[in-house]
């Protein structure tokens, strides 16, 4: 793996750090500190709680402070998430695994500032928006990771708009949808998507941005429609959106090689490594 640069990893830590407090308090346990979310359903990650390293020394940290955020999340009625960046705390890892958690982790890629990104092309009909806080296609867009990511890979499979449909019809019912909105309006999230002709979202990602820097997320294709160059598509202008409202520092992270290919072909290089807790709640 290249070696990040310290400015890249400043930069990567400082969002981090940063962006849960746009929809949560931070509560501090000694060296640890957890994001706990305001309101129901409005958390920046998918799961309802976050902690990471504050500036204190990684070794500072102690099985009693891990101990004191699993309590506190417990009492929360939330999973036992943690999150960090491995290399801003290398000894973490082991302490946390010692508590008894299982550790993933999830290489992060990073575009090079100066590197232009082209529009990748659709096929005929599809267009790609960001989109409106009020826009019909968000309840699907909201629903299709969910598709995507419980079919691994890139291989075309079974899922597709009668699955979209009941699970965007879900999430409008239990106020997921309602929640995000607000979200979208005041401009800390941005959605775009490929939408076929008929308005269907066929590949959808978002972003966060914060003090310049933003990791894109989210970026998932309906298994029916894959191998049609979508999950590009939506990456590119992501960056292009992103960088049109500010935004230097582009990172995202990846679980397969096949997509960290596809994200290689665009101008990503390897970064970094987040750990996580395995099987913790994604981020939406």
């Amino acid at each position: 793996m290249r070696r990040m640069s310290d400015s890249l990893r400043a930069r990567i830590e400082e969002y981090y750090a940063t962006v849960p407090l746009l929809f949560a308090d931070a509560e501090e346990f000694g060296s640890l500190r957890l994001f706990v979310r305001r309101k129901q359903g409005a958390p920046y990650y998918g799961g309802p709680s976050h902690a990471q390293p504050t500036a204190a020394e990684a070794s500072d940290v102690s099985a009693g402070d891990i101990a004191r955020v699993r309590a506190r999340q417990r009492e929360l009625g939330v999973a036992e998430a943690f999150e960090w960046l491995a290399e801003a705390a290398p000894t973490l890892r082991a302490r946390i695994a010692a508590a008894g958690l299982t550790v993933a982790e999830r290489p992060l890629m990073a575009l090079d500032p100066r590197r232009q990104v082209s529009p990748q092309p659709v096929p005929e009909g599809v267009t790609l928006r960001a989109l409106r806080a009020d826009d019909p296609a968000l309840p699907a867009a909201l629903a299709l990771p969910r598709l995507a990511f419980a079919e691994a890979g890139t291989a075309v499979g079974p899922a597709g708009r009668k699955e979209l449909s009941a699970v965007a019809e879900e999430l409008t019912e239990d106020g997921t949808v309602a929640t995000i909105r607000p979200t979208i309006r005041a401009g800390h999230k941005t959605l775009i998507a490929a939408l076929a002709s008929d308005g269907t979202p066929l590949a959808v990602g978002h972003y966060h941005p914060a003090n310049g820097t933003t990791e894109i997320g989210g970026i998932g294709t309906l298994p029916t429609v894959r191998r049609q160059g979508l999950a590009a598509a939506v990456t590119t202008a992501l960056v292009t959106h992103a960088r049109g409202h500010g935004v230097n520092t582009v990172f995202l992270a990846y679980a397969e090689d096949a997509v960290a290919r596809i994200y290689s072909r665009l101008g990503f290089r390897p970064a970094a490594t987040t750990l996580l807790i395995a099987n913790q709640p994604a981020r939406m």
